[in-house]
This record gives structure tokens, C-alpha cells and sequence, in this order.
């Protein structure tokens, strides 16, 4: 199936459909709908939304080895500078990530993973695929999101247990601050999985040319 964006066309190859459909209503239907809505839901009433951006921005701030490295991959030579000048402020006057200082100093924000520099080297993006607990991915992203794991400076530090607790404090985080979002796509969107998939497949594409 293809896609008409203008004067681009984006492919949307999902051989493995019948498998992807199953895992995406386990996701939406099991893990989403009785794990992390209802502890984001929890995590939005109890947490002020302060705190929500607050521990979003210390998220935020610990991908900077992920984007510096792929910054400087897609030659963004600018862009990784921005990244190191954003993690020093925010790590120092920001007391690690907690005010992004950077956001009010104007510092630009960039957000390159390593599947994006695949792509920018000509890797195409593969089967779409749905994998359980995760985001949907392609092949090329899923490769992709396996070396951004391996960037996590925390990794090295901690124990793997801390470094799953992160991973899932970071997802019902940004859940949390999105349930209007979410509910909004799931009432007016009638095909769900395809309209996942197309917003997904569109959003990459975009990234990728950027």
C-alpha cells in the first residue's frame, strides 16, 4: 500500500499484518488498557504536572548520547553541538535535567536516533512490525532502537533491573501527559491500527528527510 504526501510517496509494507494486528490489539487492548492507562491515570492525579515535565525533562536529558552520536553520524555537526550545550546547562544549572535552562536560553532541541542514520544511508525501513511492550517499529527501527538501548548512559551504572524501572517510569510518564491525547485518537479514528501505522510510517519519513 502506498501513501501520496505531496510529492512523496510513503510505502506502507506490512507483510507480517496478520501478526502485527494481533500484537497491536494485545498492546492496546491488555497493556494498555489495563496496565499503564490506569497507572498513568493514577500517576496524573497523584503527581502535580510540574513534577510530570520535571522527570520528563530528566528523561529527556539522558538521551543526549544517543542524539550526539547520531547527530554527528548524519554530519548535523551544529545539531550535536546544540545537544552538548543543552545537556552542560541543563545539567548544571537546570541540577541534572530537572529545568530545561536550555528551553529558555533558546537552544535548539534535536531528536536523532540511530534508526533515522540508517536511513540516511540509504537502509530502507523494512516490514512494519509490532513487538509487545513496545512502540510500533520497523525492521530498520527496531535495529535501530536496540543501539539507542545500548546508548543509555545508565546502562553501565546500574544494575539492569534500575535501568527497566527507568524505561517504565519514562512510558507512564509521558503516557500520563498525554491521556487527552490518546483518548482523542481513539474516539475519531475508526481504523486504529491502520491509522497508527500511517502516522507512524509518515512521522519517520519525515525525520528521515529532514
Amino acid at each position: 500500500m502506498t501513501l501520496q504526501k505531496g510529492q512523496e510517496e510513503i510505502e506502507e509494507y506490512d507483510p507480517w499484518e496478520p501478526y502485527n494486528e494481533k500484537m497491536f490489539a494485545f498492546n492496546h487492548d491488555v497493556v494498555d488498557r489495563y496496565v499503564l492507562k490506569p497507572v498513568a491515570t493514577a500517576w496524573d492525579t497523584i503527581l502535580p504536572d510540574a513534577v510530570q515535565r520535571s522527570l520528563g525533562n530528566v528523561f529527556e536529558n539522558l538521551g543526549m548520547p544517543r542524539r550526539v552520536v547520531n547527530s554527528l553520524l548524519q554530519l548535523k555537526f551544529k545539531g550535536a553541538g546544540y545537544e552538548i550545550t543543552r545537556f552542560l546547562l541543563n545539567s548544571t544549572i537546570g541540577i541534572g535535567g530537572i529545568f530545561d535552562i536550555a528551553k529558555e536560553a533558546e537552544v535548539p532541541r534535536s531528536d536523532e536516533d540511530t534508526g533515522q542514520t540508517l536511513g540516511v544511508y540509504g537502509v530502507g525501513p523494512g516490514p512494519y512490525l509490532i513487538l509487545p511492550f513496545l512502540p510500533p517499529l520497523t525492521v530498520r527501527d527496531g535495529i535501530g532502537f536496540a543501539a539507542d538501548v545500548a546508548m543509555n548512559p545508565l546502562g553501565y551504572f546500574i544494575p539492569f533491573a534500575a535501568v527497566a524501572g527507568t524505561a517504565a517510569g519514562k512510558t507512564v510518564n509521558e503516557r500520563s501527559q498525554n491521556l487527552e491525547f490518546f483518548e482523542s485518537v481513539e474516539e475519531n479514528v475508526i481504523d486504529l491500527y491502520s491509522g497508527v501505522r500511517n502516522a507512524y510510517l509518515q512521522r519517520r519519513q519525515r525525520a528521515i528527510q529532514e
